[in-house]
């Protein structure tokens, strides 16, 4: 399983998620669930992923190849794309596309395969943050609900419902995107460190902070230890 987040501000975007892999109990691994594609002061977009390994690696692997195509056009590449909305297309049409292949592939052994993804970025214009589905279809973060989260994202929601709003500052959506991990991490195993964090400021086109947090992250730990003890001191105030 996995939890990735994402979240549309005016000032920016704020991006996160884990790198857990998990195909049973004996059987977990670490691999990268978000990837950048940059033309710096052009466009900028960042790619989350969720679900079956092969079926987001071969997403992300044929994203690629349809960016480096020599023939590559705006109805091919993510990178000659006109807009965001086109971006969103291209990748849902890709992964549905590579999930039905995937699934053909199981039924003989009555299994199937599904993936989510994120789509956050910049082009030209306004910043736009999409959730592709399974099936290619797609929604969009709106003014009412600034962020959107794919994977094992029941624990970290309520803290962004409750903070979270299209004029919170990028320092403030980065503690409250770590916290909302920080309880995925305490309530599932099967979402893990390191964490991959990144900021987009509006209108830079680029990704402006990028951080690997790893196991053991000293301002990590004492960003969740303080979270702890302001809430244990709030619940012990609350009269009933």
């Amino acid at each position: 399983m996995t939890y990735c987040v994402g979240l549309l501000l005016d000032a920016g975007m704020v991006c996160l998620s884990d790198t857990r892999t998990n195909a049973g109990l004996d059987n977990i691994a670490t691999y990268r669930k978000m990837f950048h594609f940059e033309e710096p002061g052009e466009r900028v977009i960042t790619i989350m992923t969720a679900g079956s390994l092969s079926v987001t690696q071969t997403t992300i692997a044929r994203l690629r190849e349809a960016v480096e195509d020599e023939d590559a056009s705006p109805e091919t590449s993510i990178m000659k794309a006109p807009t965001m909305l086109k971006v969103a297309d291209i990748v849902g049409a890709m992964l549905a596309q590579v999930r039905r292949e995937v699934d053909e592939k199981l039924n003989a052994m009555n299994q199937g395969a599904t993936a989510s993804m994120i789509v956050a970025g910049q082009r030209a214009r306004a910043m736009r943050l999409f959730l592709i589905y399974p099936e290619g279809n797609f929604i969009e973060a709106t003014e009412d609900t600034p962020f959107l989260q794919i994977g094992e994202h029941k624990y970290g929601k309520p803290i962004l419902d409750r903070v979270v709003r299209r004029g919170t500052s990028l320092a403030d959506a980065q503690k409250a995107v770590l916290l909302s991990m920080d309880s995925t991490l305490r309530s599932n195993l099967s979402v893990g460190m390191p964490l991959d964090l990144c900021v987009m400021e509006k209108d830079a086109c680029r990704v402006t902070q990028k951080r690997r947090i790893e196991a053991g992250d000293e301002q990590f730990r004492a960003m969740s230890e303080a979270w702890s003890r302001a809430l244990r001191d709030r619940f012990t105030q609350i009269a009933i």
